[in-house]
Parts: C-alpha cells; structure tokens; sequence
C-alpha cells in the first residue's frame, strides 16, 4: 500500500508518516513546498504520478485569529483545498482521509457532540473548514472525515508560531512565578501521535463518512495545564485567569468535546485517554 500525506512537515503530519511507516506502509511526504492544494492541476499532475491508495490531507490554514484577517486564504486552503482533493481522489479512485475540526460547533452543548449533531461555527476558520466537508461528503466517492481538538505533537506547529500549548505552558513555567489559564473552555486534548496511530488503524475502513477522534475525556485549559505540570513535577503557581483577563479575539466554542460514536460503532476506536498522551509526550 501507498499512501500520500499533504502537509507531511506538520505537526500532525509528521507523526502520520512516521506511524505508516512502522506499519509498513510506503508515505509520500508531500508539503507546501512541492504540491498547493489550492491549484487542482499541478495537484492532479503530483498525485496521478505518486499513484496512492490513500489520500491524507493534515493541511490546513488554521491560525483562529489569522483566518479572521484572512478568510480569503482560508477558504482556498481549507475549503477549495478540500475540494480539489476530493476531485482528484475520484480521479485516482482512492480514498481520502481529511482532517477537520470540533470548531465547526458552536459548543452551546454541555454533553459531547455526536457525528450527527447540526454543525454551527463561529468564526472564520470553522466556516471553512466546514465548507471543505460539505464539499468532500458532495464529490468524493471514498472518504473519511476526522474531526478532532486540541492537537499538539512533538513536530513544531509551523502555522502557530511553532509552540503548541504544551510547550508554551513549559517555557511560561520557567520563565514566570506565576502561570494563569483560562477554565471555561472544556475541550480533550488530543496528542499527534494518537490520532495518527487512529488514522493508520482506519488505512482500510469498512465505512465513509464523517467520524470524530479524540481522546477519551476532556478537561479545561487550566485542567490541562495543572496536569502537564503534575507530571513535569513543576512548582511554578498555577491559578486560574480572571473573567475578562486575556480578551478573546475571536469567538470561540466554551464546549467543543466530541463523541467517537461512529470510531466506536464500527469497532474502530483505539484511542486511550487524553491525559495518557500527555504522559507519552512528556516522557
């Protein structure tokens, strides 16, 4: 089997390489710098040469307060993007495996998001990245859709300055006698290396469609916080930030954990709990 990774330098992709391999399966590495999903023909051309059996798309224009000031880059990337990798996996007759994102709800729910619950983004990037599923789920023949929250992996995060949350909260630990985290926003942390050991377990599904896959679990920011420096034996004050301390730029989902139902139904679902993640990436 042959597999061809978009946005194999990121922080996901990286690991999703890295985990087909051990399977081995052969993952083309592809990036910004030799394919632009955004441009159908030159993708068309890269991919119809590669020849995979499996599409994997972890690329995505998805800095929140960037997607504000840019939603025209935005849609190309996460939308049209989307798109055109549905098209060209139709070509190919492969199967596509997209990356998405708790974002497209607006987490007015208290209990955990099903697959099937009505989709409702506030802000810029949740409104592409769920234009780029309604047009995966319109062309593509065979397809699955990853909704998942909270990524951070040991590969730096390119599109975020290159500090996932973990590594900010270590360096503000070490640099300040006091940490403070929001806890209003509940969401399950999911580790780069879970998911894409998930994503290898799904390389010859027996459905298509839309599934989520997070971790088991879920927690606050300050919650989070409180257990990577529990494991890290860190001293450093931990409280919670103040109503109103750190004003959000962009509106935000106060709820956004989701519910592995379909992962599960199918017996697919290998996901462990979140906060066994956090140890392995600790370690």
């Amino acid at each position: 089997m042959k597999v061809a990774v978009i946005g194999a330098l990121g922080q996901l992709g990286v690991d999703v390489c890295n985990e087909f391999e051990k399977d081995k399966v052969e993952a083309v590495r592809l990036d910004i710098d030799n394919v632009d999903i955004t441009k159908i023909d030159t993708l068309n051309k890269t991919l119809k040469e590669i020849k995979p059996e499996i599409i994997i798309n972890t690329a995505a224009y998805h800095d929140v307060e960037q997607c504000e000031k840019n939603p025209c880059i935005a849609y190309e990337v996460n939308a049209i993007g989307a798109k055109n990798l549905a098209l060209v996996s139709n070509d190919l007759n492969c199967g596509l495996i997209h990356i998405s994102t708790d974002y497209v709800f607006n987490g007015n729910k208290d209990i955990p998001y099903l697959e099937t619950d009505t989709a409702f983004p506030l802000n810029v990037y949740g409104n592409t990245k769920l234009a780029g599923e309604r047009f995966i789920s319109a062309f593509a023949k065979k397809f699955l859709i990853l909704r998942t929250s909270g990524l951070f992996g040991k590969s730096p995060c390119r599109g975020k300055g290159g500090l996932n949350f973990v590594e900010l909260m270590l360096k503000l630990a070490k640099e300040r006698d006091e940490v403070r985290v929001v806890d209003h926003e509940i969401l399950t942390p999911t580790s780069t290396l879970q998911l894409a050991r998930q994503i290898v377990n799904l390389k010859e599904p027996d459905f298509y469609g839309i599934a989520h896959a997070t971790p088991e679990g879920y927690c606050s920011w300050y919650q989070f916080t409180k257990e990577i420096f529990r494991i890290k034996g860190i001293k450093t004050t931990l409280n919670i930030a103040k109503p109103g301390e750190f004003p959000e730029k962009v509106a935000r989902p106060y709820y956004s954990v989701l519910e592995n139902n379909i992962l599960n139904q199918y017996s697919h679902n290998i996901m462990n709990h979140w906060s066994d993640g956090l140890k392995e990436y600790l370690k």
